[in-house]
């Protein structure tokens, strides 16, 4: 794995967290970097969901051929790790 391909994750990772967030209605509080890391296991468990229903692997940060779909399925992914996130979320009591 290279410099370039982890930026790659990264970067598409908050996209995906950041469209993920606009589209899960409520608010939301969470940090940029926690968006980013629910975006990066979004995209892994929408692919590995689709992998599973479809049975064909697909590659959710691919850029050749114009791979909508795998977009499409790291949304989703995302969208289900950012609507059960505030269930797992440590709560603040200190108020």
């Amino acid at each position: 794995m290279t410099f370039g391909s982890i930026i790659s994750w990264i970067v598409c990772g908050l996209i995906v967290g950041l469209i993920s967030r606009f589209l899960v209605p409520g608010p939301q509080s969470m940090s940029m970097p926690m968006t980013t890391l629910l975006g990066i296991a979004g995209a892994l468990l929408g692919g590995f969901l689709y992998s599973l229903i479809r049975g064909a692997a697909v590659d959710p940060f691919s850029f050749t051929d114009n791979n909508w779909y795998g977009w499409i399925v790291s949304i989703m992914g995302g969208m289900l790790l950012v609507w059960i996130y505030p269930y797992f979320a440590p709560r603040k009591w200190w108020y």
